[in-house]
């Protein structure tokens, strides 16, 4: 097939090929200032824009040397860029079947048929370009300076990815969301609609422009995170983009945390006074940083170290000039400075641990973190996944959860007769866990009711192996929380375990700290009057901390009350302090509750507290916490 030099010149249009390198710049523009997420996916569209200026720019030269300089150039000059012009193109559409497949997120064994097949196509297509003109089957430009095109192979080829691309659309389409199916599919119709009339008019000048509209609908619909407009910040999301970006890179960025609570909740909006502040920190104090919203009331600002080499002292200044404007808005805040750290990269965890710095810091205070708050929060990170696996299994004999106990020494009898259970973990990675290490933990995840169950289970069996031995088991109590009251199967729960380890009930004493909920309350007070018919008994914890109301108190049917060690040693003080307690327990005492003593340490607490109308006496003068299993060394045996 010849073809003129006319033809081809009366054909092309450089304004086409100019266009494509214009929208190119406009788009290093945009993704150099808008916000990215800059995932793998994204790096193949960069390069696919860049080859696409490479290839327009290799069509437009090739096309003013063949219009104007046929006969004068080298041949070589011609081949080459028609041939550059070509392998671009078709580097792209290789490109976009490895984004496709990065995109859907495809295993190696899934993508790989994919990825051969578009090897396969794009070799096919090199060889064709550079062979055809070798032997000339193919575009070659005789010794005349006719112009022999060969066989069209650019639109079958064109065509095959075409197919390739829709194949794994379809197959996986699940995977994909609708409208971006749809968008995509929608540009990509658009780009086949224009080559065919190009094909059909003998044109190429807009070939290259139409690789550019699936690129526009992807970056659009996949990679943009705009900017919110009133206070300068990008999405959660776009956060955690850039934690995965920086550990890629290996770069270290600086953290710098506001969380204000009064913001937090649907519909809750900063007022333009603040909007502006906000925009003015994101901006004046350090180069590049960008400023992420994590929640309503959460900001997170990330700054590149190596841009910003003073950025400790940077991050100093922002702190004053905040301790400067503050006093105009008086809100509450929690600021927290960190960096990042490899402990934390692999989980790419960073807001679950600048949440848990708030939640261990006032209000209104600034924690420059280090690496032992990253150590604490792992540990605790640690912890709730073994909870949650405790919770999981519910198993009643995990070996993971201990119970210890704190013999309780009886004044009439003189003997230990009663001890609280207390729960400890056991954990492979950390050893012991003490309750104030996890109770919250558990409470705040909802883990504490499996763990109760346990502990009961595991209490009631060593009470029927004593009642077994012949050792005096008066009771034993068990720390309830008020979230396992809150379970509405927390009566049946109960009785059931009791009675499935076969011991009386008056042998396990339910621990209850009195609540200020007022449903609470009630429920508390529904659960004592149900579950004491059976005759299981009921304490009174911790009173003395806190909130106490005894109007309520002296509503609930408890059995025991128990006086936290604080009053014990308000006791000590003076002697008005002691006639106070003691008028307390004697009221209590009066209205057929048995006070007891928690945290009696010595002597003088033990003969105070005798003194104070005590029954029990608890606390390490008698004993420290122990394993269940060594009550045996403290009860009595019966005859």
């Amino acid at each position: 097939m010849l073809g003129s030099v006319t033809g081809y010149y009366e054909n092309y249009t450089p304004a086409a090929d100019v266009l494509v390198i214009a929208i190119g710049i406009v788009f290093i523009i945009l993704i150099r200032n808008a916000y990215i997420n800059r995932t793998r996916g994204f790096l193949y569209l960069r390069f696919i824009i860049g080859i696409l200026m490479l290839s327009a720019a290799a069509d437009l030269i090739y096309n003013v040397s063949m219009s104007r300089f046929l006969g004068v150039a080298p041949k070589i000059v011609h081949y080459f860029f028609r041939s550059a012009y070509h392998i671009g193109l078709f580097s792209t559409m290789w490109l976009f079947v490895l984004y496709a497949k990065d995109l859907l997120g495809l295993d190696k064994k899934t993508g790989r048929p994919y990825f051969h097949l578009a090897a396969v196509g794009f070799y096919i297509i090199v060889f064709n370009e550079i062979a055809g003109t070798v032997f000339k089957f193919g575009f070659y430009i005789d010794n005349a300076d006719n112009i022999h095109m060969g066989f069209p192979i650019f639109p079958f080829g064109y065509m095959y990815y075409i197919v390739i691309l829709s194949v794994m659309v379809f197959k996986h389409r699940s995977r994909f969301i609708r409208q971006v199916v749809a968008s995509v599919t929608g540009t990509v119709i658009v780009s086949v609609v224009i080559m065919a009339i190009q094909q059909l008019y003998r044109q190429s000048s807009f070939t290259a422009a139409t690789f550019l509209f699936p690129v526009y609908a992807l970056l659009y619909h996949v990679h943009s995170n705009p900017y919110n407009i009133e206070i300068g910040t990008v999405s959660e999301s776009a956060f955690e983009e850039r934690i995965g970006e920086s550990r890629t890179r290996k770069e270290k960025l600086y953290l710098m945390s506001l969380y204000m609570h009064d913001f937090e909740g649907k519909g809750r909006k900063y007022p333009p006074e603040i909007q502006g502040t906000i925009r003015y920190f994101s901006s004046r104090f350090f180069k590049s940083a960008t400023l992420f919203q994590i929640s309503g009331g959460h900001m997170i600002m990330a700054v590149d170290t190596l841009k910003n080499p003073d950025y400790l002292e940077s991050g100093q200044k922002m702190l004053d000039e905040f301790n400067r404007v503050y006093p105009r808005y008086k809100i509450d805040y929690k600021i927290v400075y960190t960096g990042t750290y490899d402990l934390l990269n692999k989980d790419n965890d960073y807001i679950g641990y600048i949440s848990f710095l708030h939640d261990r810091m006032p209000q209104n205070s600034f924690l420059a973190a280090d690496e032992k708050d990253v150590k604490d929060y792992l540990k605790y990170k640690y912890i709730v996944d073994e909870l949650a696996d405790i919770a999981l299994k519910n198993n009643y004999e995990d070996e993971r959860v201990h119970v210890y106990c704190q013999p309780v020494f009886n004044i009439r009898s003189k003997t230990f007769d009663t001890a609280e259970a207390l729960m400890r973990l056991v954990l492979p990675k950390t050893g012991m866990i003490y309750p104030n290490e996890f109770i919250s933990i558990a409470e705040k995840n909802q883990y504490i009711g499996v763990l109760t169950k346990i502990i009961l289970f595991k209490t009631c069996k060593q009470i029927r192996y004593m009642l077994d031995k012949g050792y005096n088991v008066k009771r034993i109590s068990v720390n309830f929380s008020v979230y396992d009251i809150r379970e509405d199967s927390f009566c049946e729960t109960a009785e059931s375990i009791i009675k499935s380890n076969g011991i009386p009930f008056g042998k396990i004493a339910i621990e209850i700290t009195e609540s200020q909920n007022e449903k609470d309350f009630e429920l508390i007070k529904t659960r004592i009057e149900e579950l004491k018919e059976s005759g299981i008994k009921f304490y009174l914890d911790d009173f003395g901390t806190g909130y106490s109301n005894f109007e309520r108190i002296m509503e609930l049917p408890f059995d025991i009350v128990k006086f936290d060690r604080s009053l014990v040693i308000a006791s000590g003080i003076d002697d008005r302090s002691k006639t106070m307690v003691s008028n307390l327990a004697r009221m209590f005492k009066d209205v057929n509750y048995s006070v007891l003593y928690e945290g009696v340490e010595d002597e003088n607490d033990e003969s105070r507290c005798i003194d104070m109308e005590a029954k029990y006496l608890q606390g390490y003068k008698y004993s420290k916490p122990i394993p269940i299993e060594r009550l045996t060394e403290y009860f009595e045996k019966i005859g």
